[in-house]
C-alpha cells in the first residue's frame, strides 16, 4: 500500500510543482505589474473572496464529503447507482452554486462592504481608502464567476482522483495560471487600470480548468446531465456530512478572510505583504502537505469501508512520516530563506525594497506554522474518510476563535505581523485538537517507529538551518545584491541545503525503507 501510496504522491507532487512553478511566475509578474501598493491590495481582496467559496463549495467542504460517499458507492453500488449519483451531486450543487454566483455578482458592493469595511468607511467619509471600496466592488463582479467554474472542476477532480486518476486533478491549476500570466503580459498594462485585466484573467482562468477536465470525465463515462437530487439518498448524505465541513475544513480560510477586514483598517501594503508571504508559504504546503492529504483520503476511505482499521492507521503513519520528511525542513527553510526568496521573486518593477524587509516578517510568522498547516491536511482525512465531520468543525471553532482572539492582543503592537503570526498559532492549535481527537477515537495514534523518524528529520533540520544561517549572506545584506548574485547564493544555498539535510538524515539513521515500509506502524498501539 505505502508503495502506491508514494506512486500517487509522487505524481500529484509532479504535476503540483508544475502549478506552483507556474504560480511563482505568475505572483512575479503580478508584483512586477502592481507592487504592494493599492491595486494590489484590491486585486487581492476581489480574488480572496471567491477563492475562499471555492474552499467550501469544491476543493475544501465539498471535497471532503463527496470523496468518502462516492468510494461507498463505488465499491459497493452498481455503475448505474454511481452514474446517478454524480448526475444527482452535479445538479444539486449546481443550482446553488449558480444562485450563490448570481447574488455575489449583483451584490458585489456589499460582500465588499462586509470584508473591506475599512475601505468602505472611508468611502462614506470622503477618505483617501474610499476609492479602494469602489474599485473592489467592480473587480468582485468579474472574478465572482470563478466560483461556478471551480466548484465544477473541483467535482471534477474529486470524481478522477477517486478513479486514481491524480495527474489530471493535480495539473489542471496549471491553465488559471496561463490565464493570469498572459492577462499580467498582454492585456492588463494596456488599461488605465491594470487589475482590471488581472481580474480577467482570473475569470478566463476558471473557465479553462472547468473545460479541460470534461473529456477525462467523459473517458470514465462520469459525465451526466444534471439533474436536481436535493432527496436523493447520497446527496442527503453528503449534504449530512458537508454542513458541518462547511466551517471546519476551512478554518484556515475563513482566518485569512478575518486578517484581510482587519488588513483594511491598516497600513495600505499591508494585504499585499501578507498575500505575497500566504502565496510562498502555498508553495511547499501545496506540493507536500495538500498532495499527501489528497492522495490518503481515497485510500482511507477505501479503508473504513472494508473494516480494516490496522491499514487504516498504518496510511495514516505512513503520512505523516512524509509530511514530517518533507515539511519540517521546508519550515526551517522558509524561515532562513525568507528575504532571499521574496528578493530574488519579486523585487522589481513596483516591487521594491522597502516591500521585501515587510514581506519578509509576515513570511516567517506564517513560516513557524507551516508543519501545522499540513499536519492538518493529514489528520483531517482521517475524520473525513470515517463520514465524521462533527468533530473537525468542533476543533476548527476552537482554533478560530483563538485567532481572533490572538488577531486583536498582536495587531496593535506588531501589525500585519501579529495577523501572520496568530494564524500560525491557531494552525498549531488546530492540528494538536485534531490528532488528540484522533487518539481519543481509538482510531490512530503516531507510532514510536514514526516518532524516532521525525526525531531524525527534526535534528537533521536544525543541522541543515544552521549551515544556511552561517554561510549566507545576512537578511539585511541581501537587498543590496545585485539580481544575479541574489540567484547565484539562492539556488546554491537550497542545492547545498538539500544535500546537507539527506546527507545528515542518512548519518542519523533515516532510511528509505521508513517511506516505503509500513512495518512497526502500529505495533506499539
Amino acid at each position: 500500500m505505502s508503495r502506491k501510496l508514494l506512486k500517487s504522491g509522487a505524481i500529484v507532487s509532479s504535476m503540483t510543482l508544475i502549478s506552483r512553478m507556474l504560480g511563482l511566475i505568475r505572483d512575479v509578474v503580478v508584483a512586477n505589474l502592481l507592487g504592494a501598493g493599492t491595486a494590489a491590495d484590491v486585486f487581492f481582496f476581489a480574488n480572496r473572496i471567491p477563492n475562499f467559496l471555492r474552499r467550501l463549495f469544491a476543493e475544501g467542504a465539498f471535497a471532503q464529503a463527496f470523496i468518502p460517499v462516492f468510494t461507498q458507492y463505488k465499491q459497493q453500488e452498481s455503475e448505474d447507482e454511481l452514474r446517478e449519483l454524480v448526475a444527482r451531486v452535479s445538479g444539486t450543487l449546481g443550482l446553488i452554486v449558480t444562485i450563490v454566483t448570481f447574488i455575489g455578482i449583483l451584490a458585489s458592493p456589499v460582500v465588499a462592504m462586509i470584508f473591506g469595511t475599512g475601505w468602505f468607511i472611508d468611502w462614506l467619509h470622503h477618505g483617501p481608502d474610499g476609492h479602494k471600496f469602489v474599485l473592489a466592488s467592480l473587480l468582485l463582479k468579474i472574478t465572482f464567476p470563478y466560483l461556478w467554474f471551480i466548484t465544477f472542476t473541483g467535482m471534477a477532480g474529486a470524481i478522477l482522483n477517486s478513479f486514481g486518476r491524480f495527474a489530471v486533478a493535480s495539473f489542471t491549476p496549471v491553465f488559471l495560471n496561463v490565464a493570469m500570466i498572459g492577462a499580467a503580459l498582454y492585456y492588463a498594462p494596456h488599461l488605465a487600470q491594470p487589475e482590471v485585466g488581472l481580474a480577467w484573467g482570473v475569470f478566463f482562468g476558471g473557465l479553462l480548468q472547468f473545460l479541460f477536465q470534461l473529456p477525462f470525465l467523459l473517458r470514465l463515462k462520469m459525465l451526466h446531465w444534471p439533474r436536481w437530487g436535493w432527496k436523493h439518498p447520497g446527496v442527503m448524505k453528503i449534504r449530512k456530512l458537508m454542513l458541518p465541513a462547511l466551517f471546519g475544513v476551512s478554518v484556515s480560510q475563513i482566518n485569512l478572510l478575518f486578517d484581510t477586514f482587519m488588513a483594511s483598517f491598516l497600513v495600505s501594503g499591508s494585504i499585499s505583504w501578507l498575500y505575497y508571504s500566504d502565496r510562498l508559504l502555498e508553495f511547499p504546503l501545496g506540493l507536500f502537505g495538500i498532495a499527501i492529504g489528497t492522495v490518503i483520503l481515497p485510500s482511507l476511505s477505501e479503508r473504513h469501508v472494508d473494516k480494516n482499521p490496522k491499514e487504516f492507521a498504518r496510511t495514516m503513519d505512513w503520512a505523516v512520516r512524509m509530511v514530517g520528511l518533507l515539511g519540517i525542513p521546508a519550515m526551517s527553510g522558509m524561515i532562513i530563506l525568507s528575504t532571499p526568496m521574496l528578493r530574488v521573486l519579486f523585487m522589481r518593477g513596483a516591487f521594491d525594497a522597502s516591500d521585501v524587509h515587510h514581506a519578509t516578517y509576515s513570511l516567517v510568522a506564517f513560516s513557524c506554522g507551516l508543519l501545522f498547516f499540513m499536519l492538518i491536511k493529514i489528520f483531517a482525512p482521517g475524520f473525513y474518510a470515517r463520514q465524521d465531520t462533527r468533530t473537525p468543525v468542533r476543533y476548527g471553532v476552537i482554533a478560530m476563535v483563538t485567532n481572533i482572539v490572538l488577531n486583536g492582543i498582536f495587531i496593535v503592537p506588531f501589525g500585519y505581523i501579529g495577523m501572520a503570526m496568530a494564524t500560525a498559532l491557531s494552525a498549531l492549535l488546530n492540528a494538536c485538537l485534531l490528532y488528540r481527537g484522533l487518539v481519543k477515537a481509538g482510531v490512530y495514534r503516531i507510532s514510536r517507529y514514526s516518532w524516532l523518524f521525525l526525531a531524525r528529520v527534526a535534528l537533521a533540520s536544525i543541522i541543515m538551518a544552521a549551515g544556511l544561517y552561517y554561510f549566507l549572506p545576512s537578511w539585511n545584506n541581501w537587498i543590496h545584491l545585485t539580481f544575479l548574485h541574489s540567484l547565484y547564493w539562492l539556488v546554491g544555498g537550497i542545492i547545498a541545503a538539500i544535500v546537507v539535510y539527506g546527507v545528515s538524515l542518512v548519518a542519523l539513521g533515516g532510511r528509505l525503507s521508513h517511506l516505503k515500509s509500513s512495518s512497526g506502524a502500529v505495533s506499539d498501539e
